[in-house]
């Protein structure tokens, strides 16, 4: 192909993606077709991987293939293993693609389908994939350390320490909420838990197969692959002894998730983790390819309008204007700090080559840019009344709160009607006891996809069965991010616990592992059993405080990355990490203080005067439970978010302070690369690293 050929073919395709986005803005008297979302992200996938990655990678990093990564340098077969890149690839997307480009669009398509669109788009593109190609180069250049170690070389001593107290606190947060959207996933659904408990054994047989060598790692991978299946078929016809010992209330599935969260740790990682991961990665890229050729297909509608009245605050799906909680709402999917801790944690330790930063790094973050598009064409095809009834923050067991909902929904005009009977018929039609009250995002998702699914491929129990399939996609999705992440904040814990005690800092230690797993599981476990007590923890406090600590977390690692750019006499391109990090720490900031003090961002301190009012009041029985649960739940919520802010407000006042005087000449860059050493020229590389 001539080069004229090119720059016309591209040209189309940014023509083309750019009306796309127009026609989504502008297009107000219909409903819009699911297909302008899909023509705007992936012409905006391709644009930006073919130009502004390999301009990253190519003048900004300054990638150089023949230089050892730390996966060579320091191979050990156990931690430090050259890998193929596509092995990689599913690795690093099955870690960072937990619940974020899922259920944060979900929860977002409150404002509307655009304003989730725009901020995936652009954040993902000129943010996320900066965030984690730049983090990734960072630790494959220093041996595969960890982001607060780098911090603490690269910077000094005292902001290392509390970035990694930051990074220890933020993993809590981030680890209670993904158990906790699993939990208002599977609550009282017995078939869904069935399907997600089925997992546990095919993981062990899988992994005691491929570790004795009984079956090859495609043996194991369709007996798992078809156990997976069995289990979402196996689910509808439990006997009613089953149905009711698999019908948990949140509490108890919150117990369950934090055992499991402890043994997944805890355990030798071929024996559980490596091989759900493994087998998760199958079934998330598999069904989000079948999603997105359905949605082509269909091209389906979006009921939900483009712009909805909760802009300017008053929803209870997201509680808060438009800006800044859209950003806080949609981390993993636009930019997400999170992974971080995975670019600088498994991932540098595998990937044989410096060039594959930006397929891995880059590319991985724009696939999920991808399926968080996906998740909001899932949410916008429903009816928007429907939508919010699932979404509702209530006991869906009480008649009068439901009432009372359903009246408060059909409050907001003609678009948003919805009955009692239309959601019990939805409901019976899933084969789920109750929809309404389904809090977390996660159902919302599942309805969409069952929907589509079951027009593509009908049958008597369609609707019922692609439901609990799509359920089963996401806890998956969520719970691999739960383990593999409790895993990396047990690893941050003993390097702090080693300043205490070098054996409880042995990572080979079992009273290490098991000590710190105990500490941390305890930790998320106690914000988990908290949200599980309160039918609207999820919206109120917890996936907001998520949100916050996740873009916090992105801030830390952008400060890195400029100090690191800095040093590497890359000065002039300082913007790449600059630009996101200020515009970040605008966003966090500004939600942080609208969570602590505003009452339309259902804020903190007023909520602990109205649940101190309403015990004023002189409540009995449940009320008076419920109304000292949430008084305990916003107070915690305060003190961890003026924590959070204030941690990460001395990073940056620190940040700024070192990029002076790197750049007035105050102090000579040093840079804390590990030595060069020249590529062997061969890969070397292990097909089955991964287990």
């Amino acid at each position: 192909m001539t080069k004229l050929l090119r720059v016309l073919l591209w040209l189309a395709i940014s023509l083309l993606g750019a009306t796309a986005v127009g026609v989504a803005a502008i297009q107000r008297d219909e409903p819009i077709n699911a297909l302008w979302l899909v023509v705007a992200g992936v012409c905006t996938f391709a644009v930006a991987y073919r130009f502004y990655s390999a301009w990253l990678v190519a003048k900004v990093l300054t990638v150089d293939d023949n230089r050892a990564p730390a996966a060579v340098t320091c191979s050990d077969g156990k931690d430090f293993v050259p890998t193929p890149k596509w092995v990689v690839f599913g690795h690093h997307f099955a870690a960072i693609a937990g619940p974020g480009p899922l259920v944060g669009p979900v929860l977002a398509a409150q404002f509307g389908y655009l304003p989730g669109t725009l901020w995936i788009l652009v954040g993902a593109t000129l943010g996320g994939g900066v965030h984690d190609a730049v983090i990734l180069f960072a630790s494959m250049r220093r041996n595969g350390k960890s982001l607060g170690q780098m911090l603490k070389e690269e910077m000094n001593p005292v902001i290392g320490l509390i970035a990694m107290i930051s990074l220890l606190a933020i993993m809590t947060i981030l680890l209670a909420v993904l158990g906790l959207v699993v939990v208002k996933a599977l609550a009282e659904s017995p078939w869904g838990l069935f399907t997600i408990a089925a997992t546990i054994p095919l993981a062990f047989i899988m992994g005691v197969l491929i570790k004795t060598g009984k079956a090859s790692v495609t043996a194991a991978s369709v007996f798992g692959v078809f156990g997976l299946i069995a289990a979402v078929v196996g689910g509808k016809y439990l006997p009613p002894s089953w149905t009711a010992a698999l019908t948990l209330q949140s509490t108890q599935l919150a117990w369950a998730i934090m055992i499991y969260g402890f043994a997944a740790s805890v355990l030798p990682v071929w024996m559980l983790l490596a091989p759900r991961d493994y087998l998760s990665t199958f079934m998330k890229l598999g069904t989000v390819a079948v999603l997105g050729v359905f949605i082509v297909i269909l091209a389906p509608p979006l009921h939900m309008p483009a712009i909805t009245p909760f802009v300017n605050g008053g929803g209870f799906v997201v509680p808060g204007p438009v800006f800044p909680f859209v950003c806080i709402t949609i981390a993993c999917g636009a930019v997400s700090g999170f992974h971080a801790l995975i670019s600088s944690g498994t991932t540098p330790k595998l990937l044989a080559r410096e060039k594959d930063i930006r397929l891995i790094g880059y590319g991985s973050m724009v696939v999920e840019m991808l399926v968080s598009l996906m998740a909001i064409i899932a949410a916008c095809a429903l009816m928007p009344g429907e939508y919010l009834a699932i979404n509702s923050p209530i006991n869906p067991n009480d008649p009068a709160a439901v009432t009372a909902q359903i009246a408060k929904i059909n409050s907001y005009g003609p678009a948003y009607a919805v009955t009692e009977a239309h959601m019990q018929q939805l409901a019976a039609d899933l084969g789920e006891p109750h929809m309404i009250g389904k809090v977390g995002g996660a159902p919302t998702f599942a309805v969409g996809m069952a929907h589509m699914f079951a027009q593509v491929i009908p049958g008597k129990s369609a609707l019922s069965l692609w439901y609990h399939f799509a359920i089963m996609f996401e806890a998956l999705f969520i719970l691999t991010t739960l383990d593999a992440g409790t895993r990396v904040g047990r690893f941050i814990l003993q390097d702090l616990l080693g300043q205490i005690s070098p054996r409880l800092g042995n990572t080979g230690s079992w009273l290490g592992n098991v000590t710190a797993t105990g500490l941390l599981v305890a930790a998320w476990g106690f914000f988990l059993y908290q949200g599980a007590l309160d039918p609207a923890g999820i919206a109120k406090s917890l996936w907001p405080i998520f949100g916050i600590s996740n873009q916090l977390l992105a801030v830390i690692a952008f400060c890195l990355g400029t100090v690191v750019l800095i040093k590497m006499g890359k000065a002039r391109y300082c913007w790449v990490t600059v630009v996101p990090m200020l515009f970040l720490t605008l966003v966090t900031f500004t939600a942080g203080y609208m969570k602590l003090f505003s009452p339309g961002a259902g804020g903190f301190y007023p909520e602990i005067e109205k649940q101190k009012a309403l015990l004023a009041s002189g409540l009995t029985g449940p009320a008076l439970k419920a109304a000292e649960t949430s008084l305990f739940n916003a107070r915690i919520d305060v003190a961890v978010t003026i924590t959070f802010l204030l941690f990460v407000t001395i990073i940056v006042l620190g940040t700024a302070r070192e990029c002076y005087l790197l750049l007035t000449k105050r102090k000579t860059p040093v840079l804390r690369e590990s030595p060069y050493v020249a590529h062997p020229g061969e890969d070397h590389v292990l097909p089955t690293s991964l287990l």
